[in-house]
């Protein structure tokens, strides 16, 4: 079938916007898949906004399959049509949709920019654990998409565009070929090199087991076989320095309805003696804060929803007799607070009574550190930045992920420097770390994280550079042989159309309605 011009021209404009919705719903599906490591920070970002909790991990990857297989189904269809010759004739709604998901794709974009620029780090951290299989797919892709290439091609009768679309193919091919040559990834290394596992910290210990920041998480910590429980610290309106993460008490606790006139009040107003009145479990068993988390057994269930809010004093016994370590982030009171300049003193007195040995206390906090390491010099001090301070190098780091890489590990650990990255969850990014030597990870799925023995992968370079000679080398033999065949094809056109003629009108019928 012949083309007009301007209809030739209409059906390429809507091709190539038909083929760009399919590119921005699959790699919004990659950021999506890559994302799920940090959602939790979402859905605790849009309660404390909205004040209802919800977990949007499986409605955000629903949203991302279905634009993904609409967008997929469309182009096969397109393709098929465009191979035969037909025009491709979309339906109205379908241009719609199409503009639709392009701007909505667009909007996921910007409010990622704008809202969660760290992210960008973390995806382009995780081309480290992709890109060799990555590579692999877009070779795949590359020779696929060479028949319908080859096939436009022989159609095309003008030398001018025949030179730019094999030039343009071939191009993108030969970058795609080499693209290994830029691939860098720990985890390409001989398996005699590989570094011990990283030692796992509980992020407000096991929060997928047990409601965070609780003696039940605690617990739950030391029998996963995590080393350390971190938490985080402020500090009640009489003094007592307790286990609390968010400002506002309405999500890990029932402040609703046993203080409903002080919903929003700062967590720190809250006397002791008002504090102990609330629960810190039954919130737990009432919403699920993370999406695949196994349901509690009956035991549990009964223990999570007796759960208070502990103070620091009662976590660091408890810590004691299961020999766990204690890291806690310590957050600085309201300016009005009777405390607001000696938290710090007011929690240093709190773990120096405590009787617990100075050394398995991470003391995280940067105000006050001087005084800190007077008072208590056998406390571990950690740090939230590269460098310490003017007297001394730090020996600990605990920086978050997307740091790796800005940190020479090799070089730190010369130096007798321990690095510890936040907060990691999913295995492609604790198998990176595994692999970069990082000494430890904070992770809010310790019981999956425990459960690994191994690197998800873990490749020779002797061995990937044989995969990737192999795979290069097919792909140019089915190049060459697509090419080839169209070319025998195109001298049969017009009786391959009449054998195609009935289903070409069914395809076409389809796409219309």
């Amino acid at each position: 079938m012949s083309f007009s011009p301007a209809s030739l021209q209409c059906e390429c404009i809507w091709f190539g916007l038909l083929f760009l919705t399919f590119l921005l719903s699959l790699g919004w599906l990659y950021i999506g898949l890559i994302l799920l490591n940090d959602l939790h920070n979402f859905n605790e970002f849009l309660f404390q906004h909205w004040g209802h909790w919800m977990d949007w991990s499986p409605a955000f990857l629903l949203v991302i399959s279905l634009l993904v297989t609409y967008a997929s189904v469309l182009l096969l269809l397109a393709l098929l049509l465009w191979l035969c010759g037909q025009p491709l004739h979309l339906h109205p709604v379908h241009k719609v949709l199409l503009l639709l998901i392009i701007l909505l794709v667009a909007a996921g974009l910007v409010g990622l920019e704008v809202q969660w620029r760290q992210e960008w780090h973390s995806l382009r951290l995780s081309l480290q654990a992709t890109a060799p299989f990555l590579h692999i797919g877009a070779v795949a892709g590359i020779t696929l998409l060479a028949w319908p290439v080859a096939d436009t091609f022989y159609r095309i009768h003008q030398r001018g565009p025949k030179f730019l679309l094999l030039l343009l193919f071939f191009g993108v091919s030969l970058a795609i070929y080499l693209v290994p040559l830029c691939i860098s990834s720990a985890c390409i290394m001989e398996p005699k090199d590989l570094p011990p596992k990283p030692e796992l910290m509980g992020h407000r210990g096991v929060p997928m087991l047990a409601p965070e920041n609780t003696l039940m998480s605690l617990r739950k910590t030391a029998e996963c076989g995590a080393v350390v429980f971190e938490t985080d610290v402020m500090i009640s309106s009489d003094g007592i320095p307790f286990l609390m993460h968010d400002e506002r008490l309405t999500r890990t606790t029932d402040v609703v309805s046993v203080f409903p006139d002080r919903v929003n009040n700062h967590s720190s107003d809250f006397s002791w003696a008002e504090l102990k009145r609330l629960n810190a479990g039954s919130w737990f068993l009432q919403r699920q804060p993370f999406w695949g988390a196994k349901p509690l057994s009956g035991p549990d269930q009964k223990e999570a929803e007796n759960q208070t809010v502990p103070t620091l004093d009662e976590l660091l016994k408890e810590a004691a007799v299961l020999n766990l370590s204690i890291m806690f982030d310590l957050r600085r009171p309201p300016r009005n607070h009777t405390y607001h300049d000696v938290f710090v003193n007011q929690t240093l007195e709190t773990v120096l009574n405590s009787g617990v040995p100075q050394a398995m206390v991470l003391w995280l906090p940067d105000e006050d550190r001087a005084h800190v390491q007077q008072q208590a010099p056998q406390m571990r001090q950690i740090y939230g930045y590269l460098g310490g301070n003017s007297t001394e190098r730090p020996q600990f780091l605990n920086l978050p992920y997307q740091d790796l890489p800005l940190l020479d590990i090799k070089a730190l650990h010369q130096d007798n420097v321990s690095v510890n990255l936040f907060v990691v969850n999913k295995p492609w990014l604790f198998s990176l770390l595994w692999c970069a030597g990082v000494d430890s990870v904070t992770t809010n799925d310790c019981q999956l994280l425990q459960q690994m023995h191994y690197p998800i992968w873990l490749i020779p370079p002797q061995t990937y550079l044989m995969v990737w000679i192999v795979t290069n080398c097919v792909s140019i033999l089915l190049l060459l042989w697509t090419f080839l065949l169209q070319r025998r094809c195109a001298k049969e056109r017009e009786r391959t159309g009449l054998e195609t003629a009935v289903l070409l009108t069914r395809i076409n019928n389809f796409i219309m309605e």
